[in-house]
């Protein structure tokens, strides 16, 4: 009887998610966004930091529109947590934009390197003397200041398992050629798509009390049961044949 007031509850829930959008802005975010806009005129590359797992859900469609015209690399962070068929797929998608992709793990270092060099290759035509200014973006909690901190072979950064960790830009020389501008990480201020919310929020970039943490809970057990079983299965080391007769009972209980 518990567990089908549980689930009952988590479908009334989801139906009332559903059928709103979710509408928010912190202030520092809108300050952010206008300062973006502001220093584009001095940068001559965009590194835009998204999450492979989730690279259309992590990328700001502000941020999007208003770098459209710089020349611009994507880089795929935490491809390692990623599904390599699917990352395949992306680095196809961005291809396709005329944009460069580099995949990365910002906790080994991995894609730093290649990054520099896209980046010196990309400015450095024409160019004499001028140092190459290069400004970094991403959501919170993407994976940003870690980056930084590897690109940059120091701890410049602030990091932090959370979102809203960098709090104000600041400029970071990575070497002779390049200099780098850090930014905060910044949302949009309405999430139309209930998906790109959920995304965000199983993947922490948003904070705890803009979701429900059952409803949270419940989407991401629910997506790899339909799409990771067996990953699932052997990492938690569960019984198949008891998870099907959970989700069987809970199946024939909704129904009623």
């Amino acid at each position: 009887m518990y567990q089908k007031r549980e689930m009952r509850k988590i479908n009334e829930d989801k139906k009332s998610l559903q059928s709103t959008s979710i509408n928010w802005f912190p202030g520092h975010m809108a300050k952010t966004r206008r300062q973006i806009t502001e220093d584009l005129k001095m940068i001559d590359v965009v590194v835009e930091i998204l999450d492979a797992r989730i690279p259309n859900s992590s990328q700001n469609p502000d941020i999007r529109q208003i770098t459209q015209n710089k020349k611009k690399i994507i880089i795929l962070n935490k491809y390692d947590l990623a599904d390599n068929a699917k990352t395949e797929k992306w680095i196809e998608y961005f291809n396709k934009k005329e944009r460069k992709v580099v995949l990365a793990d910002s906790l080994t270092g991995k894609g730093v390197n290649e990054t520099t060099r896209q980046i010196q290759k990309m400015a450095d035509k024409g160019r004499i003397g001028r140092k190459i200014r290069v400004m970094i973006v991403g959501i919170p909690n993407v994976g940003k200041s870690s980056f930084i901190n590897r690109i940059a072979k120091k701890t410049s950064a602030e990091v932090g398992n959370k979102p809203g960790v960098t709090k104000q830009k600041q400029w970071i020389r990575i070497n002779e050629k390049i200099e780098l501008l850090d930014t905060p990480g910044v949302l949009w201020p309405k999430f139309e798509s209930q998906k790109v919310a959920m995304n965000l929020a199983i993947t922490g970039t948003i904070k705890d009390d803009i979701l429900e943490l059952t409803e949270v809970a419940y989407t991401l057990t629910k997506f790899m049961l339909e799409n990771y079983r067996n990953n699932l299965l052997q990492r938690y080391s569960l019984d198949e044949k008891q998870i099907n007769e959970i989700l069987n009972q809970e199946q024939a209980e909704n129904e009623n």
